[in-house]
């Protein structure tokens, strides 16, 4: 029975621990990897890229890594709530899919848009990444968020309040998808509300390894 409790409470730490990390390589991702200049010329798009060349590759690695880390700490939470088999749980997983398939879109431009030939490669590497964007908000945090909340209602793994959050971002995505559809570029403002969802990711991960003790105490008491 003791080496059942220090397992079920060592997963929960690395469990919400992978959350944490998954972020805070989001965090240096976007502070190593600064954007271009709005309405720079292409000459100044390709002195940005020999400039920032270092910073938007580690930075891309960095973009790439974390949302694996996100993810992980995402399915820790369908399995320990039992959601595995339960519709729920699949469609967490189905979310996360496109969610990582959608980074690693974006991802890849950043990188094209490094190389200086052909002419048109900066520019057009540059508006697939405006309009992959568009793809977070539509779709892929929805797909996410949605499950995810509807899953930790009905849990007792995190308090409750996450999951009603989690409901109100994968709303919150939708709508904004929808109301800038017509936008080709999405607006500044936007596109930082995108940061909302490390904040949950972070207080969520930082939750479960509070409750790592608590959660393995109950399974416990429950098996005795």
């Amino acid at each position: 029975m003791g080496n059942s409790f220090i397992s079920k409470r060592l997963f929960c730490i690395l469990s919400g621990l992978s959350g944490v990390i998954g972020v805070v390589l989001l965090i240096a991702s976007f502070g190593i990897a600064v954007p271009p200049p709005a309405g720079a010329t292409r000459a100044e798009l390709i002195h940005f890229g020999q400039q920032h060349y270092a910073g938007v590759l580690w930075g891309a690695w960095l973009q790439a890594v974390g949302p694996v880390f996100i993810m992980l700490f995402a399915f820790s939470i369908v399995h320990l709530a039992g959601a595995t088999q339960r519709l729920a749980g699949w469609m967490t997983l189905f979310g996360a899919t496109i969610l990582m398939t959608v980074s690693l879109i974006e991802i890849t431009y950043y990188i094209s848009a490094l190389f200086p030939d052909p002419d048109v490669m900066t520019s057009i590497s540059l508006r697939v990444i405006s309009a992959v964007q568009h793809l977070y908000f539509i779709v892929a945090a929805p797909a996410v968020f949605l499950p995810l909340g509807i899953i930790l209602v009905g849990s007792p793994i995190l308090p409750r309040i996450f999951g009603y959050l989690a409901l109100i971002l994968a709303a919150a995505f939708a709508a904004l998808g929808a109301a800038f559809v017509l936008r080709l570029e999405l607006p500044a403002w936007v596109t930082a509300f995108a940061a909302v969802q490390g904040l949950w990711w972070l207080a969520a991960g930082i939750a479960l390894v509070i409750r790592s003790a608590s959660l393995s105490a109950a399974e416990s008491r429950v098996a005795a």
